[in-house]
């Protein structure tokens, strides 16, 4: 590891700042705000988050995905029900997100609980992607132990060929999603100096209040 050296990567944050005056009552809807910037910002794949998990020894976990909807009763990501950040979920329900959005300096940390989505709601979601991404996904036993490659792309191929025809592949048993419901939300902004804007949003039965954390 000696011919690397992190400490060399450094750059000044912006000067924009984030005062409890400039924030919505809501987090969900501040979230949108920010999210749309982002979009607007030009920022590819936006909807990129960190989703950490923890079995039930308390041993974390964490990846990318995609965020797939987001509302006013949380954020909503679609997987594999028998992967590895599924059995996770299912004994240790506790969830964290985090969006890093680098071009504006800033993040969104969610912390709550993930509830599986209805299936139907799973199913017509899977249809709504391109078909060779449904062959993947059904020729995917997700985070499953396979002997190479070749026996993937085999899977994938014959999923392809047998229902090109119909443009749409039947959608796998294990195939589902979750939506975390938020009881933390944090919106961090980069600042001059490293004294960076943290406003953390704590739900409160169907309130939320905001405070202001030190970077």
């Amino acid at each position: 590891m000696s011919d690397i050296d992190p400490t060399q990567h450094r750059r000044e944050y912006g000067g924009r700042r984030l005062l409890e005056s400039d924030v919505d009552a809501d987090p969900l809807h501040q979230f949108r705000v920010w999210y749309n910037d982002a979009v607007e910002a030009g920022i590819d794949l936006p909807n990129a988050m960190t989703l950490a998990t923890a079995n039930a020894r308390g041993v974390p976990s964490a990846r990318m995905v995609l965020l797939k909807e987001a509302d006013e009763r949380g954020f909503v990501f679609y997987t594999n029900v028998a992967s590895h950040k599924a059995r996770e979920l299912a004994t240790n329900p506790r969830a964290s997100l985090l969006f890093y959005w680098n071009p504006l300096d800033r993040q969104v940390r969610v912390t709550g609980t993930a509830e599986t989505i209805p299936r139907r709601q799973a199913e017509a979601y899977f249809h709504s992607r391109p078909f060779e991404s449904q062959a993947a996904a059904a020729a995917s036993n997700q985070s499953r132990q396979i002997p190479a490659r070749d026996v993937l792309e085999a899977r994938f191929e014959e999923l392809r060929v047998r229902f090109e025809a119909d443009g749409r592949v039947p959608v796998p048993p294990d195939w589902g999603g979750y939506r975390v419901l938020p009881d933390e939300v944090e919106f961090w902004q980069g600042g001059l100096h490293r004294l960076h804007d943290r406003l953390l949003y704590r739900r409160d039965g169907a309130k939320w209040s905001v405070v202001r954390l030190a970077p």
